[in-house]
C-alpha cells in the first residue's frame, strides 16, 4: 500500500485504533477450536459457517449463538469462560501475530500517536497480548465486558476515542470483521478493514487490504486526509 500526498496535509491523524482477534493476533483459529469443542462435549454439531457467524461479535451473543445452534447447556457467562479460558491458554503459549503488526504498531508508537485494543474479547486475553508488545504500545484496552453494547454498536469505539481525547473521525480504525467494521463506521472512524477469516465487502471510505505489511504511518495518515475530502 503505497500512498502519495502533501506532507502539509498528514497532521489530521490522532490516534490509532486496533480490533484484537484476527487483526492484531491470529486468534480465530484458537476461538473455532475452542467451539467445536465444547459444543461436541455436549454431542452437538458445529461447522466452518457456525464458526464464521461469531467472528467479531460480543461474546455474550457468541454464547447465546452456541447454545441455539450447538446444544451448549451451560449459563451464558460460562460458555464465555470456557472458551475464553482456551484462547488465553493458547494465546500464553504462543502469540501469532498478523502480517506487519508488530512493525506498524513500533512505528505508530515512535510517530508519538496514540493506540488503543478495541475488542470484544475480554480484560484477561486484552492484557495477555498486551504484555508481549512494549509497556505502553496501547495507551488503553478497551474490552466487552466494559461496554454496554458491544460491535457492532459504535459504543466500543466512542469509547475509546474518548478515552484518548480524539476525534473518532481523526482516528483510523483497522478491522477484520463486518461486525467491527460496521462499529468503526457507526463510531465516524476512517476504517482500514483487513480481511481474514470472513469476506468483507467493499464500501465507500473503506479501504480494503489482505495484510498490513506494507502499510506505514504515512498511509493512515493519508486515509484520514482522503477522508475528510469525502
Amino acid at each position: 500500500m503505497s500512498r502519495s500526498a502533501d506532507p502539509a496535509a498528514l497532521d489530521g491523524l490522532q490516534a490509532v485504533l486496533w480490533d484484537l482477534d484476527g487483526t492484531l493476533v491470529d486468534t480465530e483459529p484458537s476461538w473455532i477450536a475452542a467451539e467445536y469443542r465444547l459444543v461436541e462435549s455436549f454431542g452437538g454439531v458445529w461447522d466452518d459457517r457456525h464458526a464464521h457467524a461469531l467472528v467479531g461479535n460480543p461474546l455474550l451473543v457468541s454464547a447465546a449463538y452456541l447454545r441455539e445452534h450447538g446444544g451448549v447447556d451451560l449459563p451464558l457467562e460460562d460458555i464465555v469462560d470456557r472458551l475464553l479460558a482456551e484462547v488465553v491458554a493458547a494465546v500464553e503459549r504462543e502469540v501469532v501475530w498478523r502480517p506487519g503488526v508488530r512493525r506498524l504498531l513500533a512505528e505508530v508508537r515512535a510517530a508519538g500517536l496514540p493506540c488503543a485494543m478495541v475488542t470484544m474479547s475480554y480484560q484477561s486475553l486484552a492484557q495477555t497480548v498486551a504484555r508481549q508488545l512494549p509497556a505502553g504500545t496501547f495507551s488503553t484496552l478497551v474490552t466487552g465486558e466494559q461496554v454496554a453494547r458491544g460491535k457492532p454498536d459504535p459504543e466500543a469505539y466512542l469509547t475509546a476515542a474518548q478515552r484518548l481525547g480524539v476525534e473518532p473521525s481523526r482516528c483510523v480504525a483497522i478491522e477484520d470483521s463486518p461486525a467491527g467494521v460496521a462499529s468503526a463506521e457507526a463510531a465516524g472512524c476512517v476504517v482500514l478493514a483487513v480481511q481474514n477469516q470472513v469476506p468483507l465487502a467493499p464500501a465507500p471510505g473503506r479501504t480494503l487490504l489482505t495484510e498490513l505489511s506494507a502499510v506505514t504511518v504515512a498511509d493512515l495518515k493519508a486515509l484520514v486526509t482522503d477522508y475528510a475530502e469525502l
